[in-house]
């Protein structure tokens, strides 16, 4: 009897000693599963998204030699990307409908983008000065071409930077570079501009919608407006820019807006 509960007592404690060394695997595995999404994937798309944007300054930049001129800016298109070509652009800004929100700057000549960008493909660098924000902007949201590589993707069939409508985009706000994290501290009057090739565009910060549904459309529409919260957007044509993230952070529930309008625009 004694050998058969000595036995027993053996067994027991080998099952406990098993299942601590599990427990402790798999809290290991954890750590290191958390670890690679709060912290390398971070670091990745950072480097990414830093060097796509000194490459995409290079390019715009680099001095041409043509027809006997020095110094014109090369007029092959801008960085090079995957995939069919986007939709055609939207009309430029003296294309804009009667009436609209016209750019303080409207006495400048109007900067009318080469072609539309290639799917995934980088062609425009986000500066937003409130939160040491700067960002490539890649044509599309897809995860694997665009956002996971920190990224921001500019949605299909909205209006590109300077046009008149709605130039819409997505962010991260949790991991893979998080470009939108701390888009929750806009105000009012900040300031967000857009550089591509041919210009550059300030947009000033005017309104935010703290959450809504992905499902929400009317965020991203032409003249952007909640379908779901309606009192919160805009009524007129104009020239727009939305930011659209996650939130609450680390959570894909609900979406985070914030609105500007443009204000300036000048040739690079």
């Amino acid at each position: 009897m004694r050998s058969r509960a000595g036995g027993a007592s053996r067994l027991f404690a080998r099952g406990l000693w098993v299942s601590a060394e599990l427990g402790v695997t798999l809290g290991v595995v954890l750590l290191l599963l958390v670890a690679h999404q709060l912290w390398w994937t971070n670091r990745e798309a950072r480097a990414e998204a830093g060097s796509t944007v000194r490459s995409l300054q290079r390019e715009w930049d680099e001095p041409v030699v043509a027809d006997g001129e020095v110094g014109k800016r090369s007029p092959r298109p801008p960085a090079s990307g995957r995939g069919a070509d986007a939709a055609p652009a939207a009309p430029a800004v003296s294309d804009a409908p009667a009436g609209a929100d016209a750019p303080a700057a409207r006495e400048n000549a109007p900067v009318r983008p080469r072609s539309a960008p290639r799917w995934d493909q980088a062609y425009a660098v986000l500066r937003i000065p409130r939160i040491g924000l700067t960002a490539p902007v890649a044509e599309g949201t897809s995860k694997g071409g665009v956002l996971d590589r920190g990224y921001v993707g500019h949605y299909a069939r909205t209006a590109q930077a300077g046009q008149a409508g709605n130039f819409a985009l997505a962010g991260h706000r949790n991991t893979h570079g998080e470009p939108f994290r701390r888009i929750d501290r806009l105000r009012s009057g900040d300031r967000i501009t857009v550089e591509t090739r041919d210009a550059v565009y300030t947009y000033t910060v005017g309104k935010r919608l703290a959450r809504t549904a992905p499902s929400d459309s009317g965020v991203i529409a032409p003249v952007p407006r909640s379908n779901i919260t309606t009192s919160v957007g805009y009524s007129a044509p104009g020239y727009y820019l939305t930011l659209t993230t996650c939130t609450p952070e680390f959570s894909s529930r609900y979406r985070l807006i914030v609105w500007g309008k443009l204000t300036s625009m000048r040739p690079r």
